[in-house]
Formats: structure tokens, C-alpha cells, sequence
């Protein structure tokens, strides 16, 4: 009766394997980085309802061929896998809005509505943002163009802008996306008034400029850039940049920022879960737009609850909360300890630390994991101070709490980052960009060579992401590894070799240490039985390339939960 009963089971399950699971399919590789020190290296990939089965060589998939059967895909024989990548800082919104209109930045970009070459002089911007604002051809909107940075394009203000432009309504928004500067025709159009600009002390009406908390003033009017059409066509933007970059997970860092969180999530939410070929984006919810919206901690707690609710395969609220400690690293307004900025200005702060301690203490007590965008080294001591207080109020084991873009730090501060079991995701692209223009103009050389001090985190340990903050750096891992290994300027000058990452720990930055701040490393990150079978195919190994070819390797297409979708050029 027993035996009976066995081949009974048997049946059942043989029948079950066979009708309710989807085939087993077996993607061979010339090489798989599966990121696993176990089994650091692979050619053939086991995937079945996607996730993965097995890894190893192709006579390694025997067992699993002849017990689940299946096929064997070939599409990537030639071909190098890596686990899928990971941006573990993104800002979706941003390109949403931004690639509506042209760039115009010191640096080139690619982008899904074309290139768009960078003007490194004032000269060069003038002309070129001239042509660009002639082509403009919608009198319902002002002509805008991302990007602008005085350090490269000369100082450019209200009565600039009125004198090149006249009559037409032109704004220009600076490459750290916390300022805009706009010309007469522009505040009429919206309709910004003086008594906007004297609502707060982070505007200056007579320069047409408004900057991090007087932001609220002007994109506030800027409703048209939310229009279904528009927003539509740039998050599809987005996500074809995602995609050509072989990203198939990214952890947005800001929802809300721009007064209207329901909104904005369920924009991504619908671009997103319509568009054809699937990614993984996890918003975080930011503290600014509680502040704003006057909402106080507790009750800023349960909207974010009530937002979870209706999180979807594609598009989640996630368990994380976002803290702003000072300001942008473009805009020369983050917070430098003495000797501070060499030209006597100063960075600012984005809340007050009272009211950022009640926002944390909440969200750390409802056990979220708080992020702190946090760029000089007043800043990096604030966000330790802060973290000394969480534990000492209300221990937590494994808090991850992370340490957002690491522009500057010191040597102590990444010592006492290990001791508090901190973790950093952090912006390789700044030390390429900025390096050498911040060491001529407000840091020094020294202390601006030292900028995203990588090398340190490596020896002391600490587990590392590498963000785009897309768009402050081209949403593109490969280019990341480059910045973070290869360490050079935007000049070509050589940084310092010490504080570049190594090869292998700049590619778990976009992979299993991505994976480990998102709290995702069970599932994404590294290609081993039992994960999701999410991975990037390459057509060269980020590995051994040499450092001039890797941020141009290309990605051929990403495998999305098992599904392959190839990158159309």
C-alpha cells in the first residue's frame, strides 16, 4: 500500500513538473560572471519560471535536462553574461521631465531623442543654447535646456537671458537639477511673481534665479511638463535608457519631490507596466515632500504604508525613506568642513536637524532603511551623528543605513562609516566631472582629488553601490566601472590611484553590493540557483577589457526574470 501511494506521489508530481511549471531553457555563454566567490565563473545557466536552477558548464545541466527536461538556447553563445545590473540611485521623474527638452551640459550625452555634445565654454554655450531655444516650436510652453554650470559657462542671469531672448520665455536649469534660472518672458508665462521669490531665502528675484528649498516655488507652476503625453514619451525615455544600459532593477531616491507623490507614482506606474520590455523600479519616498506638505512624521509613515498597498511586479514602494542633509554638489552648495569653500561661499543645509532626527527616528522605529543624501564631509559627519543617535536610542542590528553620493569624505569618517556598520552608495562620475575644475575654483587640489574616495571603502570593507543619480551621470553601470577603476578626469588627467576601486569591486557595485543596499541580495545581484534569473549580456568582459574600451562595451540586451529582450540600436 505504501510503495502504491509512492508511485502515486510520483505521478503527481511528474504530471505536476510537466503541466504547471514553464519549461526549463539552459542559456549557454562564452563566459558568466556570476558574482558567487563559490562559483565565480560559468557557460551555461539553468532558468525555469524565472528564476535560476542551476549554473555551471553545459555537461553540468545534465541532471537537470534529464530529471525536468527543457531546451538549450544557443542566442548567447558567443556572448558574456553578468548578473543584471543594478542602479541603486535614480531619479525616474528627472529624465521623464528633462529629455522633453534639449541638453546643454559641459559633458556629451547619448540619449533615446539624440546627442547632444557639451559646450565647456561660455562662448560655446551662448551660441549653441541660441540655437537650440530658435528651434523651440511649442508657444504653450518656455524653451528650457538642462545643464547650465557657471564653472564652464560663465555666469548667466535674469537680465543675460532677457538680452539673448527677448520676448521668448527661455529657462535654463542647472546640471545639479537644485537650481533655474529664467528670463522676464518665462516668470510672466508661468506666472512667478517677486512676492514668490521673497517667500524664501533661496531665491534672488533680480537674477531670475531659484535654487533647493526655493524650488517650490517654480515647479509648483510647471504642471504642463506632468501632462500624460509629455510625461509619457520621457519615462519611456527613461526606460529605453535603462535597458540600452542593461539595467533591469534601479531604486528611485526622491518620489515626491515634486509636491505630488500620488501623482508621480502612478505616472512610472503606468508608463512602466505598459511599456514592452520589463524592469524592476523600487521608489523611495523622500522627506522634502512631507516637509513641504507639512505632513509630520507619524502621519508621513502611514501614507507611505498606504502607498506599499498598491505596489505592482514592476513598480514598488519600497522599505526605504529618504533624508536630505545638504545641498547639491554641482551647485558648489554642499557642506565642507573648515577649511571650507577656498572662495569664502557656502554650501547649505536642507533641513533642520531637529526635523530630520523625527523623520529618521520614525521611519527607523517602523524598520525602513534611511537613506541621507549626503555630499561634503560636514555633511558625511552629520549623517554619522545621526546614525550614533538612532542606535543608541533604538538598536538595530542590520540597519543599512546608507551614506547617499560621497562626494567628499575623510579618512576618520570611513573608519568610524565601518564601526557603525554604514553602508555608501556612491557617485564615481562626480570625481570624472568635477575634479579638476572645483581644485582650480573652490576646493584645492587636494582635497578635490580626493573626491569620491572609493579606495577607502575597499580596504576598510564597507559594502559599496555605484549610482548614476541619473541624470547626474549617464544612467549606464559600464560607465560607472570605468569612473570607479579607471579614476581619470574629464580632462584625461590620472586621479589618485589609491582611491580608485578595483576592477571586481567596481562591477559588484552595480550588482551584488547594489543588491545589498536595495535588501534585494536573496533575489538579485548574483546568478545562482534560487535567484531571479535577471542578467545583462555583454559582448566583452567588463573584467579584462582594458580600461579605454570599458565604459564602450556593448550591451547586447537584457534577460528579464528568464525572458530575453534584445537592445535595438
Amino acid at each position: 500500500m505504501k510503495a502504491l501511494s509512492r508511485t502515486v506521489l510520483c505521478l503527481i508530481l511528474g504530471f505536476w513538473l510537466t503541466t504547471a511549471q514553464a519549461e526549463v531553457t539552459i542559456y549557454t555563454a562564452a563566459l558568466i560572471r556570476t558574482m558567487e566567490p563559490a562559483l565565480p565563473e560559468a557557460t551555461a545557466v539553468a532558468v525555469q519560471d524565472g528564476r535560476i536552477v542551476a549554473v555551471g558548464t553545459l555537461d553540468d545541466m545534465e541532471p537537470v535536462l534529464r530529471i525536468r527536461g527543457g531546451k538549450i538556447d544557443r542566442r548567447f553563445e558567443g556572448r558574456i553574461l553578468v548578473p543584471g545590473f543594478i542602479d541603486p540611485h535614480v531619479h525616474p521623474t528627472l529624465p521623464a521631465i528633462l529629455t522633453q527638452f534639449p541638453f546643454l551640459a559641459p559633458d556629451d550625452w547619448t540619449l533615446p531623442t539624440g546627442e547632444f555634445p557639451g559646450a565647456t565654454t561660455p562662448k560655446a554655450y551662448k551660441n549653441r543654447l541660441q540655437a537650440l531655444a530658435a528651434q523651440h516650436n511649442d508657444p504653450s510652453t518656455p524653451f528650457i535646456a538642462w545643464g547650465y554650470h557657471p564653472l564652464w559657462h560663465g555666469e548667466v542671469w535674469r537680465d543675460d537671458l532677457n538680452t539673448w531672448f527677448g520676448d521668448q520665455p527661455v529657462m535654463i536649469w542647472h546640471r545639479s537639477f537644485h537650481e533655474i534660472i529664467g528670463n522676464d518672458a518665462a516668470w510672466d508665462m508661468l506666472g512667478v511673481t517677486p512676492e514668490d521669490a521673497a517667500l524664501t531665502p533661496e531665491a534672488n528675484w533680480d537674477k531670475g534665479h531659484f535654487y533647493e528649498g526655493g524650488l517650490k516655488a517654480v515647479v509648483g507652476k510647471l504642471s504642463f511638463l506632468f501632462e500624460p503625453a509629455r510625461f509619457g514619451k520621457g519615462m519611456q525615455n527613461f526606460l529605453e535608457m535603462m535597458h540600452q544600459s542593461g539595467v533591469t532593477t534601479a531604486l528611485d531616491m526622491g518620489t515626491g519631490v515634486f509636491g505630488d507623490p500620488i501623482r508621480e507614482i502612478n505616472g512610472i506606474r503606468a508608463v512602466a507596466e505598459a511599456y514592452p520590455v520589463p524592469s524592476r523600479i523600487i521608489l523611495t519616498p523622500i522627506i522634502l515632500d512631507f516637509m513641504a506638505r507639512q505632513v509630520p512624521p507619524e502621519a508621513a509613515l502611514a501614507e507611505v504604508k498606504s502607498w506599499q498597498a498598491s505596489s505592482s511586479g514592476r513598480v514598488t514602494v519600497g522599505n526605504h525613506f529618504k533624508l536630505m542633509l545638504d545641498g547639491a554638489i554641482f551647485s558648489g552648495l554642499s557642506q565642507f568642513g573648515a577649511p571650507g569653500y577656498l572662495d569664502g561661499h557656502e554650501g547649505v543645509w536642507m533641513a533642520p536637524r531637529k526635523i530630520t532626527h523625527d523623520y529618521a527616528r520614525t521611519f527607523w522605529d517602523a524598520g525602513f532603511q534611511l537613506h541621507a543624501h549626503a555630499n561634503g564631509d560636514a555633511a558625511a559627519g552629520w549623517f554619522i551623528d545621526l546614525l550614533e543617535t538612532l542606535l543608541r536610542e533604538s538598536p538595530r542590528s542590520d540597519h543599512r543605513m546608507t551614506l547617499e553620493h560621497f562626494a567628499y569624505s575623510t579618512e576618520d569618517q570611513t573608519r568610524q562609516l565601518k564601526t557603525l556598520g554604514a553602508l555608501v552608495s556612491a557617485n564615481p562620475y562626480y570625481h570624472y566631472i568635477l575634479s579638476e575644475l572645483y581644485a582650480e575654483n573652490w576646493l584645492g587640489k587636494d582635497r578635490a582629488g580626493q573626491m569620491v574616495r572609493l579606495g577607502s571603502l575597499e580596504r576598510a570593507g564597507i559594502p559599496t553601490g555605484l549610482h548614476s543619480d541619473s541624470p547626474m551621470a549617464p544612467l549606464s553601470p559600464l560607465t560607472l566601472i570605468w569612473a570607479a577603476s579607471a579614476r581619470e578626469t574629464i580632462g584625461g588627467t590620472p586621479g589618485i590611484a589609491s582611491e580608485a576601486l578595483s576592477r571586481a569591486q567596481a562591477l559588484r557595485g552595480v550588482t551584488i553590493d547594489a543588491a545589498w543596499i536595495l535588501g534585494m541580495e536573496d533575489d538579485l545581484g548574483s546568478i545562482r540557483a534560487g535567484k531571479i534569473a535577471d542578467f545583462t549580456v555583454l559582448d566583452e568582459d567588463p573584467m579584462t577589457v582594458p580600461d579605454e574600451k570599458l565604459r564602450d562595451i556593448k550591451v547586447i540586451g537584457t534577460v528579464f526574470a528568464g525572458q530575453s529582450y534584445p537592445v535595438s540600436k
